[in-house]
């Protein structure tokens, strides 16, 4: 689909000979473009989940907030215990939202909020146990150079814990082979990467990335066209 997204793209921004944007240019508006995508997926659903419960959506092929569960699923992981030290272990690199932490693969883990972290181990009857752990998530410190999470009681340790979680999409790449003095699309090349969006994403993506390079190759018109489409497109959902 990348390939098909980057001609589409440039023949857009070519046809009154408004500019060109380099490979290189195309995958950083393309990112970008995917990561909005991506985060619009769990705004739309929670949207579309509450005109559910208010009876004001449909099921069968119309069924929005499946079609969104779906795509959302697809990113979906569950990797080998995390690694720790001591209680703290470090997520993946590429988590978005945690769906759920594991005990030894079958006991649930609960999240508590740091502000009700002090008075939760300084109870005698809530403090977390082996039946009914607990854990709170870290940002990065000096010992942990990622996001982590911190579970209790402190007697669990690595290789305890286990999450299933969502993910960020992989990073599309638009790769190339220049022949006669032009890109030309190599899909082998071993650090290609399409979009990891649904097809029916694509119109999306383009014009996305078309606000991009048209403020990249200072275009108004180029802004003002993709800008009024996203609208149009945006009002199709409502």
């Amino acid at each position: 689909m990348i390939n098909e997204v980057r001609n589409t793209v440039m023949a857009a921004i070519n046809k009154d000979n408004n500019g060109y944007i380099t490979p290189e240019e195309f995958n950083l508006f393309a990112r970008q473009a995917q990561l909005e995508v991506y985060e619009e997926y769990f705004y739309d659903f929670n949207g579309w989940v509450t005109k559910q419960n208010a009876r004001k959506s449909n099921s069968g092929y119309t069924d929005i907030p499946k079609q969104l569960e779906e795509v959302i699923d697809t990113f979906s992981r569950t990797p080998p215990a995390l690694a720790g030290v001591a209680n703290v272990f470090t997520l993946p690199t590429d988590w978005y939202y945690i769906n759920v932490v594991l005990y030894q693969g079958v006991t649930v883990v609960e999240r508590v909020h740091h502000n009700k972290e002090p008075y939760l181990l300084a109870s005698n009857l809530t403090a977390p146990n082996v039946s009914f752990p607990a854990y709170t998530m870290n940002g990065a410190s000096t010992t942990q150079p990622g996001n982590s999470i911190t579970v209790y009681p402190v007697t669990i340790a690595n290789p305890d814990i286990t999450i299933k979680y969502v993910r960020y999409p992989l990073d599309p790449k638009w790769t190339f082979n220049v022949v006669g003095g032009s890109p030309i699309f190599n899909p082998a090349a071993a650090d290609y990467q399409d979009f990891e969006m649904p097809y029916s994403d694509q119109p999306t993506l383009v014009l996305k990335i078309l606000q991009y390079a048209g403020v990249n190759i200072r275009e108004p018109e180029v802004v003002q066209f993709s800008s009024q489409e996203e609208l149009i497109e945006d009002q199709k959902e409502e």
